[in-house]
């Protein structure tokens, strides 16, 4: 617009049209804000989906039905040490398919049955004293490569036109057939993806956020309450203000590192340890929650704090009776985002030694144990095809345990959240 239409224009009409412009660039920008939101709900989308049909395979099972004679003369009762499982199977397998001859024949059929066969065998017989003798109908894990042939991931180009035609018989005589997999949440970890569980890892996740908690809850809101009401503003606390608020951009590693030097080469406490884990991410969410607890009670309005000084209550009375209360649902909030960071973390425990291959589950704060962040980091590395699946479903488990953490979280900061 020129000078001379510009001039010709009443202040109205100028009005109007400065208002257009920006009534336009309100769209616009409206607009750009909402494709933002799409395209970032679409990839949160295609993420979950990716994640969901990649591990949702992991809780079936492909099993094999035997018809498993328990030979009294294998499972002797005097001892049961000298047991024969491996014997049981063969025998099993030999009854079913007697036209299989030769020693590397029956090795190939073997390998249809997963390792964990045995001690399936040997578990229903420790349950029941009165198999021995008798003839049971026994659903047993398939091997990994079996599993994987099943739901479709390969085309059996590991296997032989032999056993190709034995897994095709078991399948049309209904012997071979995917059932829940109750192992990948009753066992620890293993060598063979059929057998490897996430019990082990969740314990340890358990153990190590308790701790994480007990500890870092307390003295996050203790230093909160002393930074913002009672200490008194001087260098001393500037200092610590500021190393505080530095401590909360800090790469985890360093915590790692800390807590390595620290806690167990210099206090010596175990090494791969639920206890030492949940110290070091202590140090590590502390900031957090004190940086958040200090923005709650800034919050309190300064008539509360007023009010009850008038009546005649005391300082402390003040902040433990009226603002505390009043700033613990923010309190609360700053230990979730906290606590959710520590329960996704892997390089600082992978410093104090949980990325060790653990089979056992732990029944201590000080028992050998490892996370569920660093079982899925040692799945995802593995290079059987069937750990992927388990990768993917011990995601779906870590998301299903922050939902839950988050949602109990809520509940409780609901329960305290008082309105003025």
């Amino acid at each position: 617009m020129n000078k001379t239409a510009a001039s010709s224009l009443s202040t109205a009409e100028i009005v109007q049209v400065g208002l257009k412009k920006r009534y336009r660039a309100e769209k616009r920008f409206r607009f750009f804000g909402l494709l933002a939101i799409i395209i970032s709900l679409m990839f949160l989308v295609v993420l979950f989906a990716d994640i969901f049909w990649k591990g949702l395979p992991a809780f079936l099972q492909t099993n094999i039905k035997l018809s498993v004679f328990f030979d009294p003369v294998l499972l002797p009762q005097d001892n049961p040490a000298a047991a024969d499982y491996n014997g049981l199977l063969k025998q099993s397998l030999q009854t079913m398919f007697p036209e299989v001859k030769g020693r590397s024949p029956k090795k190939e059929l073997k390998k249809l049955l997963s390792t964990g066969a045995e001690y399936k065998l040997r578990d229903l017989v420790r349950k029941d004293a009165s198999l021995p003798g008798t003839t049971r109908e026994v659903w047993l894990p398939a091997d990994d490569e079996v599993d994987n042939f099943i739901k479709g991931h390969t085309q059996g180009e590991r296997f032989s036109n032999q056993q190709l035609n034995w897994i095709k018989f078991l399948q049309e005589n209904d012997r071979l057939r995917r059932r829940f997999n109750s192992t990948f949440f009753t066992a620890g970890d293993s060598r063979d993806p059929e057998l490897a569980g996430i019990l082990g890892a969740l314990t340890g996740t358990i153990f190590t956020l308790l701790i994480t908690l007990i500890l870092s809850f307390p003295i996050g809101v203790a230093a909160a309450v002393y930074l913002e009401e009672f200490s008194a503003k001087n260098r001393l606390t500037e200092f610590l203000e500021v190393n505080i608020n530095n401590l909360a951009a800090v790469p985890s590693i360093i915590f790692g590192l800390l807590g390595l030097a620290v806690f167990i080469n210099f206090f010596g406490l175990p090494r791969s340890a639920p206890l030492v884990g949940g110290l070091v991410l202590t140090l590590m969410t502390l900031p957090t929650i004190i940086i958040a607890g200090r923005a709650a009670l800034k919050a309190v309005p300064p008539s509360i704090r007023e009010a009850a000084l008038g009546v005649g209550a005391s300082k402390m009375q003040t902040v433990m009776h009226h603002v505390l209360p009043l700033a613990m649902p923010g309190m609360m909030t700053g230990t979730i985002i906290g606590m959710a960071r520590a329960l996704g973390e892997t390089a600082p425990l992978l410093m104090i030694g949980m990325v060790a291959f653990i089979v056992d589950i732990p029944n201590s704060i000080t028992a050998p144990a490892t996370v569920l962040p660093v079982q899925i980091y040692l799945w995802a590395d593995s290079p059987e095809r069937a750990f992927m699946e388990k990768t993917s479903a011990a995601i779906i488990i870590l998301l299903i345990f922050l939902i839950i953490m988050n949602a109990t979280a809520v509940v409780v900061r609901k329960k305290f959240e008082r309105r003025w």
